[in-house]
C-alpha cells in the first residue's frame, strides 16, 4: 500500500465513524515529495461533526494526519469540504 493511500484510508475510517452518512464520505489526496494533501468531503448537514466543538474535532484529525505523514517524513494539509 502506498503512503499516499494510508494517509487517505486513515482520514477515510475516522470520519465515517464520526458522521450520520458514511456513504457520502469521501477522501481524496494529493502527494508530493515532501507533502501531502488530503480532501476530506462530507454531506452538509455533517460538516459540524467533523469539525466539532470550536474546532476540536478537526485539529484532532489533523494530528492524526499529522503524526501518520511524519513517519514517512512529509508535511501534511487536511482540507474539510461542504
Amino acid at each position: 500500500m502506498s503512503q499516499d493511500n494510508e494517509l487517505k484510508d486513515l482520514i477515510e475510517y475516522v470520519a465515517r465513524a464520526l458522521v450520520d452518512e458514511p456513504e457520502k464520505v469521501s477522501v481524496t489526496s494529493l502527494e508530493s515529495e515532501t507533502s501531502v494533501i488530503v480532501e476530506l468531503r462530507v454531506s452538509p448537514e455533517d460538516v459540524g461533526k467533523v469539525i466539532g466543538k470550536s474546532g476540536q474535532t478537526a485539529k484532532a484529525l489533523r494530528k492524526i494526519l499529522s503524526a501518520a505523514a511524519t513517519k514517512h517524513s512529509k508535511k501534511s494539509l487536511l482540507q474539510i469540504i461542504e
